[in-house]
């Protein structure tokens, strides 16, 4: 699915210009016209196509397969991040690097580099769960799992309820609160890939795309200008919004996937990005810009989607071309391309 490939590198342009604005302009999220509106559904997304490759249909799960799976995801998932982070103690931290270092693995965010970690927790609890849906050759498992990791999602929502309990040292540690907030959206794509040509009928009715437009713009609404859920309840229309845009970005994918094939201008960069998403990510911290006027400008000239978008992707195509430069350089030693990128 060369679309789907194009689709992660889209995602992918979003999380670096998310960041441009958010950490190289130093502009407020409360201010931003695009910040609240990007978070809605650019990491929703992003574990989704995760969850959708996550499922293969010929997989026989047997020990030997299980144990070479949860290897090779262990050595592209945690050594990566690990190096990465400690280079970006070292060459941007604030603090000295053991303070620094302490800092982050005491965030869920771990600086950042908690997406690859938190994605290695999904694959473990996700194969576990995927060998007994092939042992009972029914997706009920699964299926339930998505139920039981929708409520954690819910209930971190819940402050008064379950706030300090699941703000504990070891949820914040281990980012086990990050897979809670996320784990959802693996699973959907998970369960949508293995009812994919269900799925795509729905996707191809006269009445659905109107109705996820129309779902996704009235939760929006709500949740940034009429509040009319309030407190605990605004994460219904949150979560309604998060869906609903997710799913609208992949039916337009998938709708004009001829424009996103190599043989288009478009479609051979994105797919290109989409491929090189653990590079990018992994070295964009690294190298994004300080430009604090433009944050101060926007942020005196709100709200302005157009213009917040406009000054964000370009800086983030830029810092994304820079760092296919150096992951290309990187990747010249086959020992780096192994233990930095996980390619041999």
């Amino acid at each position: 699915m060369e679309w789907l490939d194009a689709m992660r590198g889209f995602t992918m342009i979003l999380v670096v210009a998310y960041h441009v604005a958010q950490m190289g302009f130093g502009q407020s999220e409360k201010i931003s016209a695009s910040l609240p509106f990007l978070v809605l559904f650019r990491m929703p997304l992003f574990f989704f196509v995760s969850g959708f490759l996550a499922y293969k249909a010929s997989a026989v799960w047997t020990w030997d397969f299980f144990g070479s799976l949860v290897w090779k995801k262990v050595k592209i998932q945690v050594l990566p991040a690990f190096i990465f982070l400690c280079a970006y103690i070292i060459l941007r931290g604030q603090h000295d690097f053991a303070d620094g270092f302490m800092r982050c693995m005491a965030s869920p965010t771990k600086g950042g580099y908690w997406f690859t970690w938190v994605l290695l927790l999904m694959f473990l609890v996700y194969y576990v769960f995927a060998a007994a849906a092939q042992k009972v050759r029914s997706n009920a498992p699964i299926g339930l799992l998505w139920v039981f990791a929708f409520a954690l999602y819910a209930s971190i929502n819940m402050p008064r309820e379950f706030g300090k309990y699941w703000k504990a040292p070891f949820y914040m540690y281990s980012s086990v609160y990050e897979l809670m907030k996320f784990f959802q959206f693996f699973l959907f794509g998970n369960l949508v890939h293995r009812y994919w040509d269900k799925v795509q009928k729905l996707f191809d009715t006269n009445w659905f795309c109107p109705f996820v437009i129309t779902v996704a713009f009235f939760s929006c609404a709500d949740f940034f200008r009429w509040h009319t859920c309030t407190g605990e309840l605004t994460n219904i229309p949150k979560t309604f919004a998060m869906y609903s845009l997710m799913l609208l970005v992949v039916m337009f994918f998938r709708h004009y996937q001829e424009a996103f094939t190599k043989q288009t201008f478009v479609g051979q960069r994105l797919q290109y990005i989409g491929v090189r998403t653990l590079d990018i990510y992994l070295l964009h911290f690294i190298l994004l810009p300080k430009l604090p006027m433009v944050g101060e400008f926007l942020d005196a000239n709100h709200p302005n989607f157009v213009l917040d978008i406009v000054a964000a992707v370009p800086v983030a195509l830029i810092v994304i071309m820079f760092c296919c430069l150096v992951s290309n350089v990187l990747r010249i030693s086959p020992i780096l391309r192994e233990y930095l990128f996980g390619r041999k």
